[in-house]
């Protein structure tokens, strides 16, 4: 299986035709590998929770992890381009790179 195509810029990899932000590449090696680790313990106890509480304060972890990883919240990139998380890459300023991508598929 190969791995979800990236943007030419880096910011974001998609999926299914959406984008979703990559971890900021500014990141220390031992700060990205930690926060990876949290994100991934956050994960499985997302997975395990017994309760609607515990599943909360799992996600919570989650959203945590992602923020330090700069999946979430301020946009790690500093020239002001918008971000656009979850949008369908079709309809953003990488439709043509995206177009270019299915093209290639066939």
């Amino acid at each position: 299986m190969a791995a979800p195509p990236r943007t030419p810029d880096g910011r974001y990899l998609v999926v299914r035709g959406r984008l979703w932000r990559l971890a900021d590449p500014h990141l220390a090696p031992a700060e990205r590998e930690r926060l990876v680790g949290e994100l991934m313990r956050a994960r499985r106890m997302v997975r395990d929770a017994a309760d609607d509480e515990a599943r909360a304060a799992a996600r919570a972890r989650v959203d945590a992890a992602k923020r330090g990883l700069g999946e979430r919240g301020p946009v790690w990139w500093t020239d002001g381009a918008p971000d656009y998380t979850r949008r369908m890459a079709r309809s953003t300023p990488y439709a043509a790179w995206f177009a270019a991508l299915e093209e290639g598929d066939g």
